[in-house]
């Protein structure tokens, strides 16, 4: 009996457990010491092994692909910086929030401290961004042994399914790899099993305090950002209230009957001012625009329904902030507020957005050179109905936000908890590998920051077309007071000069270019048709991207300004 088998054994009891309670997937880089735990994902029937070279790679995978499912997904690495490289995706699975197991092997308590080799302090090493941390035993025999392992395995699915990350710590003394002998681990006992965790239940005070504060309120107005579980019961509330909808593409409500051109109408200066909402009803994150959070910002009175507990109020201006699920909430408070006729509250909002809509569209269709705005509205309407289209921070996210037009059937998937643009690649990657049809949007940047997981998984069984509008740097500082800089480009901008069809031969990935705006549907439908991973790229000049986009606002202004 060596050190190896005992813990393969534990190791087993510990993943068995988690199977049982609902795993199916597992994110695996090469490492000795996680060498029990990856034997054990790799030998337990009914879990996918994902293995991943880079471990911040993996990670980013492995949270896809929890957020495409709702599920908890297992990622797992040996000791040292390994563990750190965890530690972006661990912050953006916490802010979403989505339920990552992040399982960490580690050297034993008698190397730490001592400068063994490989050897960091790994507890609590990610911080408050878990929702819980275990530094688990050392593998032993004994007759309550297995019971240990299954009773930590409940506890940390029940823990991811809050949801959010949660860390175990494993330790292991060599030798690591069994010698094939059996391990007395003891009976299990009983054990209860996790399950999804649905978000606290709104009680009777949580609706009336709801209803009081909105019901009666003819200048209202429902702001919806990213959710993680969508209710048409929003929409049914706003509907009695007759209160116009912004919905964000990542609510999961960009639907018909919202507002489709509401970005702009909010950045417009006297549109806004004839039209500031008494009360604004937030649900779910703060919003991703400037002009939004401007909105939140100032109306006099802000109402936040904040299901993750994610306190998505940064002006600090919200009367009331109720942490309970949006849907049940919504449903009922809708019989307790008065119907409200379509009055000329909402009517002025909804013809306003007509206008706007009408003169967005006008304006982009009659370029031919594509358009970031363009771009991202024309890619959206073309992910098949039941598809995912997992949008980048910076420019895309935000120029989803002002174009895309309202469709049902669409999923938008962002890493827009901490917002940033690392690992997006991988992610996509992850959401395609649960199933769904994946479209992706990216800037140049962030396809680079991630291009690791292209060269390494183009080639392995995956769907997913990603669209990059490549400006030859970050586009969104054009728009930012830094553009004024004389170090602007250097500093800022970041050309690279690098061509991404090498890139995407050397990785075996297939690659098209797109240079007239009319060109883009059919490339990104043929690369759906031809299976794998594509890149379809569309070149941009950053300096005309920023004169097209004001000329749009222009074009807004001017079909508003027609009739206010």
């Amino acid at each position: 009996m060596t050190e190896g088998d005992v813990a393969l054994a534990c190791a087993s009891a510990f993943i068995g457990q988690l199977e049982r309670d609902g795993l199916t997937d597992a994110c695996i880089s090469p490492g000795s010491r996680s060498t029990p735990i990856a034997l054990a994902l790799a030998r337990t029937d009914g879990i996918r092994v994902h293995v991943h070279l880079d471990e911040r790679s993996s990670a980013f995978f492995a949270l896809g692909l929890a957020k495409a499912s709702g599920r908890p997904v297992v990622v797992t690495c040996t000791s040292g910086t390994a563990a750190a490289n965890l530690f972006p995706a661990v912050v953006e699975a916490s802010m979403s929030p989505a339920p990552l197991i992040l399982l960490t092997a580690d050297r034993p308590p008698e190397l730490r401290g001592v400068g063994a080799n490989q050897t960091i302090d790994q507890r609590e090493l990610f911080g408050p961004y878990p929702r819980w941390f275990s530094d688990a035993p050392l593998p032993s025999e004994g007759p309550h042994a297995t019971r240990t392992w299954v009773l930590l395995a409940v506890e940390a699915y029940h823990q991811a399914c809050r949801p959010g990350p949660v860390h175990v710590n494993l330790p292991y003394r060599e030798p690591l790899v069994p010698a094939g002998e059996a391990a007395d681990l003891g009976d299990v006992g009983s054990a209860v099993p996790a399950s999804l965790d649905g978000g606290e239940t709104a009680g009777e005070d949580d609706v009336d305090g709801f209803v009081e504060l909105v019901a009666g309120v003819e200048r209202g107005l429902v702001y919806v950002g990213s959710l993680r579980s969508p209710s048409p019961f929003i929409l049914d509330l706003a509907a009695r209230l007759g209160w116009p909808v912004i919905a964000e593409p990542t609510s999961g409500l960009r639907v018909p009957g919202t507002l489709s051109a509401a970005q702009f109408l909010l950045s417009n200066e006297p549109f806004l001012d004839a039209h500031l909402p008494d009360v604004v009803a937030q649900f779910g994150a703060a919003p991703t625009s400037r002009a939004a959070l401007g909105l939140v910002g100032s109306t006099p009175r802000l109402v936040i329904v904040d299901p993750d507990d994610l306190v998505a109020d940064p002006h600090r201006r919200a009367e009331r902030r109720f942490a309970v699920n949006a849907g049940r909430l919504a449903h009922h408070a809708i019989p307790r507020c008065p119907g409200t006729p379509r009055a000329g509250w909402l009517t002025e909002w909804v013809e306003a957005d007509e206008r706007a809509r009408t003169a967005v569209d006008a304006t982009v269709d009659a370029w031919g050179e594509p358009y970031e705005g363009r771009i991202a509205r024309d890619v959206a309407a073309s992910v098949p109905d039941g598809g995912v289209l997992v949008v980048g921070s910076s420019m895309p996210v935000r120029d989803l936000d002002a174009y895309m037009r309202p469709r049902k059937g669409l999923r938008v998937l962002a890493n827009r908890g901490a917002s940033g643009i690392d690992g997006f690649v991988s992610t996509a990657l992850g959401v395609s590998s649960a199933g769904a049809g994946t479209t992706a949007l990216c800037g140049d940047l962030t396809l680079l920051h991630d291009i690791g997981s292209l060269i390494w998984s183009a080639s392995r069984d995956l769907d997913c077309v990603v669209v990059v509008p490549n400006n030859d740097g970050g586009a969104i500082f054009s728009f930012l007071p830094q553009r004024e800089l004389p170090e602007f480009e250097e500093l800022f901008a970041t050309p690279h000069g690098l061509e991404l069809g090498a890139i995407c031969r050397a990785a075996g990935a297939g690659h098209a270019r797109v240079e007239h705006a009319a060109d883009l549907i059919p490339a990104v439908e043929r690369a759906r048709g031809a299976g794998g991973v594509h890149v379809v790229e569309v070149p941009i000049d950053r300096a005309r991207n920023v004169e097209l986009h004001a000329a749009v606002q222009e074009a807004v202004a001017a079909a508003l300004g027609r009739t206010m």
